[in-house]
């Protein structure tokens, strides 16, 4: 969304009854206080004359204007429009968030996304108001943010590990964007939580915000029965597991709260929490319009729905993924096998392979490069399907296949139906969760299609669900998947009263 493209009336109509539907997908620069704000700040609602409307907080701060420490728009859930666009803006504004400027510039950002730097900074600021650079600084603005009000580190820690070149700029910056100084912020956070900081030892404890609903359920399923021992655990309602991080690795824990997702980070390297936090928001999909793709998918799916036929669940997330390679070889190590069968070859391959390291999870997955030269050793089955994962394995390893949120649909889609058994409802799975991408449809997908049936929609006819249809085929997996269990279900409340 350009500047230019942002609607004047339908912002400010969200700013006056303060929907908190619109938080992060855009901000609100109020001239006569210099400040810039979430639409649903609960300060008094600007005048017309006093108000602009901007597509990020890069935006706001790149024009002089400092962020609202009421309504801290800082902290608000990033814009579903960069998932639902494709273009470069998009996809620049995903590496951005996985810390690529950080780790290796401008330069970095703009050969990733194989544009030269005067390109990519020309396209940004005119659809961002801010150019890479910008942008970036207001990722470490609020990384930065996070560490003063959540930890006890010393400030020149905190510096370095959000990013920032010397501890100069970092008190520059947040003095800039949030009008105190770092101490003032940290002795501020401590009063309004009525206690110190606590010590952290390199453990964080966040809330991730979200827009709701959110189906927590079908979440909490799709993580449990996905999880491989070893890597991964489904505990007491909370999700643990290991990910390699660009400085090292982490240990997480999340668990699904009324109004957040309460997020407990070990970190190797502190310089890894934004990068971390962006790849589980992406995992969980929180930055999704849940309100919008359900109304949008309840219209077009059952605008003739037959009497008795079943809805479909408000809040149905499209799960992302924490690694891209990983993605990849464990969709294809499950393909014609059941999830519990999955599980249990990619718990034999993550036992062999991963690097040990302490914890509840006590390994990582195998980088490509390991699984390319003994992954035949370990992995069983058909031996053309070993064959095809230890390929591209190698493939991955060797730089020939990338696999980042800075592509497009259609060139990984290509690439990967280039690899030996990789079909194309492997490609569009990996797809839909690599790239967040909102519109792919599984329609060859076996519990797709008896969703489908369920719901008495043609998946040859679903045009009218576009650009939500990654959306429809999870909604009609939860559809196919709750029709199954159901008998059980009734047959253990049966037997429990019954009992009683």
């Amino acid at each position: 969304m350009t500047i230019t493209a942002l609607d004047f009336e339908r912002c400010y109509r969200a700013v006056s009854t303060r929907d908190s539907r619109f938080d992060g997908q855009f901000f609100t620069a109020v001239r006569t206080t210099g400040i810039y704000c979430r639409p649903s700040c609960p300060a008094i609602t600007p005048k017309r004359a006093n108000v602009s409307f901007l597509p990020t907080a890069a935006a706001a701060q790149q024009a002089g204007y400092r962020a609202c420490r009421r309504c801290l728009p800082d902290a608000a859930p990033g814009s579903p429009l960069w998932n639902t666009r494709a273009d470069l803006a998009a996809r620049a504004m995903r590496l951005i968030g996985d810390g690529v400027i950080e780790r290796g510039g401008v330069p970095a950002l703009a050969a990733t996304l194989g544009y030269s730097q005067r390109q990519l900074t020309r396209v940004l600021t005119n659809e961002l108001g801010a150019g890479p650079l910008a942008l970036a600084r207001a990722h470490r603005a609020h990384t930065a943010r996070l560490l003063i009000q959540t930890t006890n580190m010393p400030m020149s820690d905190i510096a370095f590990a959000a990013g920032f070149a010397s501890i100069r700029q970092f008190n520059d910056t947040v003095r800039e964007v949030f009008a105190v100084s770092p101490t003032t912020m940290r002795t501020e956070s401590q009063r309004a939580n009525g206690r110190a900081v606590p010590n952290t030892n390199g453990t964080l404890s966040l809330r991730l915000p979200y827009r709701e609903p959110l189906d927590r359920t079908w979440l909490e399923w799709f993580l449990s029965a996905h999880a491989v021992p070893g890597l991964e655990l489904w505990e007491d309602r909370s999700y643990l597991r290991n990910l390699r991080t660009p400085h090292g690795h982490a240990s997480i824990r999340i668990g699904f709260q009324r109004d957040h997702v309460r997020a407990e980070l070990a970190l190797h390297d502190m310089r890894d929490l934004a990068p971390t936090v962006a790849r589980l928001r992406h995992l969980l999909d929180l930055d999704a319009d849940p309100i919008g793709i359900d109304e949008a998918l309840d219209v077009a799916a059952h605008a003739n729905r037959p009497d008795g036929r079943p809805r479909f669940v408000p809040g149905i997330r499209v799960p992302g993924c924490l690694d891209g390679p990983e993605l990849l070889l464990r969709t294809m190590i499950g393909q014609q096998i059941s999830v519990p069968a999955a599980a249990t070859h990619t718990a034999r391959l993550v036992s062999a392979l991963g690097d040990p390291i302490d914890g509840p999870t006590p390994r990582l997955f195998p980088e490509p490069a390991v699984i390319a030269e003994r992954g035949a050793e370990v992995l069983t089955g058909p031996a053309r399907r070993v064959r095809s994962i230890v390929n591209a394995a190698a493939a991955l390893a060797s730089g020939d296949l990338a696999l980042h949120q800075g592509r497009t649909s259609t060139e990984l889609r290509r690439d990967l139906l280039a690899l030996e058994g990789v079909g194309p409802w492997t490609a569009d799975y990996v797809t839909m969760r690599l790239l967040a991408d909102p519109d792919i449809l599984l329609a060859t997908d076996l519990v797709v299609r008896q969703g489908a049936a369920l719901h008495g929609i043609d998946l040859s006819d679903t045009a009218r669900s576009a650009p939500w249809r990654s959306y429809l085929s999870v909604q009609l997996w939860h559809s196919a998947l709750t029709a199954r269990t159901a008998p059980a279900a009734r047959a253990a409340r049966t037997k429990a009263s019954t009992e009683s």
